[in-house]
């Protein structure tokens, strides 16, 4: 199974000013954090990041901001560390609007709703891979969303907890991968009109 760029979604979990320069391989996890924003923005995937007790740990990197605004993205501010206990989920999968219209249109409304856009394969990266990232991972499974972990894109404090992270994401369902198998699954084609830009951004 290959990732579609038309049902995925992408989430960046707590790439802070404070807590980067701690992260292990830092300044590269953060680098393929930045592409995967590019890459959304390139291709008009939705995207949410979130930031963690910004008060303590500060906002968001500044070049990983930008990128993100290019993409059009929205922040969660969080004190749990699974962002989906605060309110993740339904952001990713928002609840319908109720169907209205007299019985004669109401086929054509539940159609349309049928073959709506619904986005359920998240795309997610971000910091501590044991720890935020993690349990919103898990929760995202619980709730029966697709989750794929873009390991080149996460990072701990240490590689063994990173790496235990990866093991136990890897049993619960998660798909690992990395940023160039992302990109290049998007795109699926050299023929893809935006195949060379994303390629600028990998290479």
């Amino acid at each position: 199974m290959l990732l579609d760029v038309e049902e995925s979604q992408l989430v960046l979990v707590d790439f802070q000013i404070r807590l980067m320069p701690a992260i292990s391989d830092g300044p590269a996890v953060l680098a393929n954090a930045i592409r995967l924003a590019k890459l959304a923005a390139l291709l008009k995937v939705p995207a949410v990041f979130t930031e963690q007790n910004p008060p303590g740990l500060g906002g968001s990197v500044p070049e990983l901001q930008s990128a993100l605004q290019e993409a059009g993205a929205r922040v969660l501010s969080k004190m749990q560390f699974s962002a989906v206990e605060e309110g993740l989920a339904e952001w990713l999968r928002p609840t319908p609007k109720p169907v209205q219209g007299n019985a004669r249109s109401l086929p054509k409304h539940f159609q349309k709703a049928a073959s709506g856009s619904a986005r359920d394969t998240i795309v997610l990266a971000g910091c501590e891979a044991h720890v935020c990232l993690l349990q919103t991972a898990l929760d995202l499974l619980e709730d029966e969303f697709d989750v794929w972990v873009v390991t080149d894109a996460c990072g701990s404090r240490t590689e063994r907890n990173r790496d235990a992270a990866f093991d136990r994401l890897a049993g619960a369902g998660a798909e690992l991968v990395t940023t160039e198998m992302v990109a290049f699954e998007w795109i699926r084609s050299a023929e893809h009109p935006h195949f060379k830009a994303a390629h600028a951004l990998i290479k």
